[in-house]
């Protein structure tokens, strides 16, 4: 049997004005749809500093802190089939954060090149997230967020 691939994904809410989830779409492939920053933990990286090296690559947001971890999903890639083990992490936006805008991921990744429109989505979210990537967000207290 084939191990998981180890991964995380952050729900990274702005509280003020109101609650808002940071949320991205591929400029230039808008049919993956609306996502959360995820992706692979890398050998002995500990979960909580790749979720935060995963909102920074992929949105170019830094100055998050994680709040705490919120949920251990085993799901099948929905394209390859592939096992992965996604551990999703609830984080808090720094205050200084825009509303909206344009990343383009650095480095030399899978993503390396991409350009994500990143925004700050109202809660509750208008629409589902690719990947079923918003099935833990009823585990955030609506108090804190």
């Amino acid at each position: 049997m084939t191990p998981p691939r180890i991964r995380v994904a952050a729900y990274v809410i702005r509280r003020h004005p109101s609650p808002a989830l940071l949320v991205f779409d591929h400029v230039d492939a808008p049919e993956a749809g609306t996502q959360v920053p995820a992706g692979g933990v890398g050998p002995g990286e500990e979960r909580a500093r790749a979720v935060l090296r995963e909102v920074a690559e992929e949105t170019g947001l830094t100055g998050s802190t994680v709040v705490r971890q919120l949920a251990v999903e085993d799901r099948p890639h929905p394209v390859t089939g592939q096992p992965r083990r996604t551990t999703f992490f609830l984080l808090d936006a720094p205050p200084d954060a825009p509303e909206a805008w344009e990343h383009r991921v650095h480095g030399d990744g899978v993503d390396a090149g991409m350009r994500f429109a990143c925004r700050f989505a109202p809660l509750p979210l208008a629409q589902p997230l690719a990947d079923g990537q918003d099935a833990w967000l009823g585990h955030v207290d609506p108090r804190w967020a």
